[in-house]
């Protein structure tokens, strides 16, 4: 039940995130090293990210609520000749994947969470990631024009992923999220965030 709010914004045409791309930044991670071993992608949506990052040959499994984001992503991944994984889970019971990632990926899901979530989501996300993993966050910020819905603060990224949670902030930049609405990208924080 929880996922079909999310699962009706990919059935009436592109959901507003869905750029039918990568993110330009998960790009540039990637280019840059930004993933190693096994990854995860949480909120993989219809895949791009996932799938750009699986071309470069590294496993990767993306999980949703929205399963018809995830047929969508499947169909990519066979009609692309790439091999990445899809599966349906809830982001706030991550430990029920049963797997531990090296480097797992977060674009566009933290900022969804309001403040009572966000402990369980960070918790849910430690359970998956390994000791001295790496977690990347792309999410709306509240500085600049035009911000995009529900920004967050660098205050509140670093209330949320601190040493008390299992996590050290390595590195907190303004960057831009791409969306059908913003011309050039809307304010985001990329934070990159290691596993303690």
């Amino acid at each position: 039940m929880s996922g079909r709010p999310w699962d009706a914004s990919y059935q009436d045409g592109p959901a507003p995130w869905d750029i039918d791309r990568p993110q330009p930044v998960v790009v540039r991670l990637a280019a840059e090293g930004g993933f190693a071993g096994a990854v995860l992608d949480a909120g993989c949506g219809t895949g791009e990210n996932a799938l750009h990052i699986a071309s470069l040959g590294l496993p990767v499994l993306g999980v949703d609520v929205a399963e018809t984001a995830l047929a969508i992503a499947r169909a990519k991944a066979t009609d692309r000749g790439i091999e990445a994984e899809f599966a349906t889970a809830d982001a706030l019971r991550l430990e029920r994947l049963g797997r531990r990632f090296a480097t797992v990926l977060d674009c566009g899901l933290f900022h969804t969470f309001d403040g009572e979530e966000r402990p369980g989501y960070v918790a849910s996300l430690a359970s998956v990631t390994e000791h001295d993993g790496t977690l990347h966050v792309l999410c709306f910020s509240d500085e600049g024009p035009d911000p995009g819905p529900h920004p967050i603060s660098q205050q509140e990224l670093r209330a949320a992923f601190n040493p008390g949670t299992g996590w050290n902030i390595a590195d907190l930049q303004p960057d831009r999220v791409q969306t059908r609405f913003h011309d050039h990208g809307a304010p985001a924080w990329l934070t990159t965030i290691k596993r303690i």
